[in-house]
């Protein structure tokens, strides 16, 4: 299968890599002063994360060559999925906490976050289930996979309440796109949609901006969102980190300050290599440096879609559908974060922040991406020559 090469999506793959290339000096210049005060050295995490873009580059290169049908056998995504949902369970009450959040696993010097792949894993299993019926798939076809789709939603559950509010919208968000994608009413749609934003609205932002005096409001998770609401009422506690990006933004202007010289990661800032680092990001090369990277990753989910609009395979065409979503909204919720325009839900950015577990699940879906793009690529190929 390695002549799937030949048929590389230079339109995906160049920008992934010029978007790792970015990360890795962005995560060098934002962790550098953090890893020598946390008693490392300044090339720490610019170690690991090399190491994590040459396995991330190895995973899209096996994933690309794999038997597409591997992706389809329902039976054993089945199985996976219980398997994923018990070790969610395990992790609620075992997993490591990282900023509120027992999420983690670790596993010697390496942390998994199981959350991550649960999105890899819901855009495969929801696609391959919806294959199976090429007929119209609406809110009947729904209730017959009633308890396919519980499974689903327990995992997106499980994961809000570890909390990780960020990793939950965003699998929701993917289930969303692809079901609406594969036929559901656009009324049941409109309708989720708009029950969201008026529970956001309505419901979740007066009755959080009330309770700064209860317990709760020792919470990691709250405490962003009471500095969401009042950002500078709140600058030296729980608005600080808002403050600081708006700082940080402000400071790099149109070209920015130069690489290197942001005074926000300087200990302002916290987590400058992961949950920000595009905050440093606009400090150190500004405005026009956000716009190229933003550009970038908007040629690789607009070809992402292209190909899915492209395949007459039902599969093919949501798996794109849920890959584009799932970058999108997990890059909009970074930058809406730092910038002030919805809570900060601790996502990274894709392929900029550091991390591993994110990595390889990025880089698994750009895999079966340029997958489903080699085939469509050889099928037009062969058609040609059969037609010549």
């Amino acid at each position: 299968m390695m002549k799937k090469l030949h048929y590389l999506d230079y339109g995906l793959f160049i920008p992934y890599l010029i978007l790792c290339g970015i990360g890795i000096v962005m995560v060098y210049s934002s962790s550098s002063f953090v890893a020598t005060q946390n008693g490392s050295t300044p090339t720490g995490y610019l170690i690991k994360q090399l190491m994590w873009v040459v396995i991330g580059l190895a995973v899209t290169f096996f994933c690309m060559n794999l038997k597409i049908e591997y992706f389809k056998r329902t039976r054993l995504l089945g199985w996976l999925g219980f398997a994923m949902l018990g070790v969610l369970i395990v992790l609620r009450m075992v997993g490591k906490s990282i900023n509120g959040a027992a999420g983690w696993i670790t596993l010697g010097p390496v942390s998994i976050q199981p959350a991550e792949f649960c999105k890899f894993y819901l855009i495969v299993y929801l696609a391959a289930i919806i294959a199976q019926r090429e007929a119209h798939f609406g809110v009947a076809r729904i209730r017959e996979l009633g308890s396919q789709f519980m499974m689903l939603f327990a995992m997106i559950l499980l994961i809000f309440i570890q909390p990780d509010l960020g990793g939950a919208t965003i699998n929701l968000a993917i289930a969303a796109v692809i079901l609406f994608a594969s036929g559901i009413s656009f009324y049941v749609g409109v309708g989720i949609f708009a029950g969201a934003v008026a529970g956001f609205e309505w419901v979740l932002v007066p009755l959080v901006s009330k309770l700064p005096q209860s317990a709760f409001a020792n919470s990691y998770q709250l405490r962003r969102f009471l500095g969401f609401l009042n950002p500078f009422k709140t600058a030296s506690g729980a608005g600080t980190q808002l403050v600081n990006s708006y700082y940080a933004i402000s400071n790099g202007g149109l070209l920015g300050v130069g690489i290197g010289n942001s005074i926000q990661k300087r200990g302002y800032l916290p987590e400058p290599n992961t949950d920000f680092i595009m905050s440093i990001t606009a400090e150190e090369l500004g405005l026009l440096g956000i716009l190229f990277i933003m550009l970038l990753l908007a040629v690789i989910v607009g070809r992402t879609i292209f190909v899915g609009v492209r395949s007459n395979n039902t599969f093919n065409s949501l798996v794109c559908y849920g890959v584009a979503a799932y970058m999108t909204i997990q890059a909009f919720i970074n930058v809406g974060g730092i910038i002030g325009l919805i809570p900060i839900t601790g996502v990274t950015f894709p392929f900029i922040s550091y991390g591993g577990s994110s990595m390889v699940v990025l880089t698994l879906s750009l895999g079966l991406v340029l997958n489903i793009s080699a085939l469509e690529k050889m099928e037009r190929a062969n058609a040609v020559r059969q037609a010549g």
